[in-house]
Order: structure tokens, then sequence, then C-alpha cells
């Protein structure tokens, strides 16, 4: 039976399968939520997902992501009744312990999940904030931070393009060894939250692999990963590309449900 491209789909009756293997004037387009962020209650944990029609799709799912970082998606991919894979391609170094002063700066710029894991750690007087996609939003409300600012293109020239303007004073907390060009255009200061350090382990037999950021991409396409990819995103499906990945499926929307979307339209095409 075909699982419906819609993802989720309601069946009281049938449980989830087992787990199977170990400010301004002018603005851009993008949505401009609100004012200084707020902290409200975190959730206490991710709501548990339906469960979906048919029987399982017999599709082996790589998912690259770190260990500590990989639950929530094992979780929906095996509630549609995929068998995942584990294989953590990066892990993630803090560079500081510090506070991270924001006083007196308009904007605060975060570029990705573990950045905004380490805003939620570190930083103090937050002003506006802005995530560079759903899945950097999504991961700022769940430590009880709302975002001012998501572009509509998940993408750091995305949200470039679309940036409030005047932007004012604009701290860019990002990766160590981040990409100066955003920074530049936006006459912005710069602070390194984390470095990604690459994992060699030899490639594991899969029929789809999950890259969600371009560190997976580079890593995977290094160890010798030759299965097609699903990516969340236009920046990683670029980097994937460029290290000769073939990217069988970007996510409609670039956070987990996305993800999970295009691994279930990758499995109805098989």
């Amino acid at each position: 039976m075909r699982r419906s491209s819609r993802g989720w789909l309601s069946c009281p009756c049938r449980r989830p399968p087992r787990r199977r293997c170990p400010h301004g004037p002018r603005r851009g387009r993008g949505r401009l939520l609100g004012g200084t962020p707020h902290r409200s209650r975190p959730d206490s944990a991710w709501p548990a997902a339906p469960c979906c029609l048919g029987e399982p799709p017999g599709v082996k799912v790589i998912v690259t992501r770190p260990r500590a970082q990989a639950g929530p998606l094992v979780e929906r991919l095996e509630a549609h009744g995929f068998e995942v894979v584990p294989c953590p391609l990066i892990e993630i170094e803090r560079t500081s312990d510090d506070p991270i002063d924001c006083a007196g700066y308009e904007w605060l710029i975060v570029t990705s999940t573990n950045g905004a894991d380490e805003i939620a750690r570190r930083a103090i007087n937050l002003p506006r904030i802005a995530a560079v996609g759903p899945g950097t939003a999504e991961a700022l409300r769940h430590h009880g931070i709302e975002p001012a600012f998501v572009p509509t293109v998940s993408s750091q020239e995305g949200l470039l393009a679309e940036f409030p303007r005047p932007e004012g004073k604009v701290l860019f907390a990002a990766a160590e060894n981040a990409r100066r060009g955003p920074i530049d255009a936006l006459g912005a200061d710069y602070v390194p939250l984390y470095r990604t350090v690459l994992l060699t382990p030899d490639p594991p037999a899969g029929d789809v692999v999950v890259l969600a950021s371009g560190s997976a991409a580079r890593a995977y396409a290094w160890i010798g990963g030759a299965a097609p990819a699903v990516s969340i995103g236009p920046e990683t499906t670029k980097v994937a590309g460029s290290v000769g990945l073939t990217v069988a499926h970007e996510a409609a929307t670039h956070d987990l449900d996305g993800l999970v979307g295009a691994v279930v339209r990758f499995a109805e095409e098989r």
C-alpha cells in the first residue's frame, strides 16, 4: 500500500512499529514574527507521532546526525516503519563556556540547531533573534526562545536577502570558520559557538542517507558513502552536489518533518 506524501496518517488502532536496529521600514519576504524574544516553558518532550497505514516500506535509512541529537529524527522515521541505521558523522565541540553578552545589539543571527543550543546555554541580554530557517527556529523554541524573523528561503543567502532594514548592530553567532559573506555584508560582529569534528566510520549499507547539514554531506562523501541522499535544505543540497553526492529529494520544509516527508517520498518512488 502506498503511503500518503503528507506524512503522518491518523490510525488510533495501531501502535508505531518497534525499532528495528541498533525591525525597520523595509522588510524582505521573511516572517517578522515579533519583538524582543521571550523565554517560555520548553516542551518537556517531543510529541508522540501517530502511526502510519500500510506495511513498513523495507527501506534502510542512514541517519548521520550526532548521537545526542538524532533521537527525535530516529523516532519519527521508525514511526513510519523505516529501518534506521545510525551513522554519526560529526561531533560537536563547544568553543567556550563563557557567557555571550548581547547587550547593545539590535539583532542576533543564529544559523543552526547547534547554534540554538549554545545560545540558549550561554547568551544573556538577548535582542531580537533571526533564525536561518524553521529547523533553527524550532530548536530555539524548544529552549523557550521565540525568534523575531525567519526567512522564507532557508539559507544564509535567503536570510541576507530578506533581512529587515535598517538592520542596526548585528551579532552573527555560528560555527567556527563560518562563511564570511553574510557577516561582511551585514557589517556584523561574529562569535564562534562550536566546531564540528568529522568522524570516519566505514560507510554502512542503506537505501538512502539523511543529510541535515553541509558538514554531514562532506563527511559522508569523505568516507566513501554513495547512497542517494535526502537533504534538509538548499545549502546542504549544494554542498552535497559539490562533493559528488546524488540528492534524491530536498525537504519541502527545512525541519524534521520535512526530512521525514522527503524520506517517505523516496520510499514511494522505489
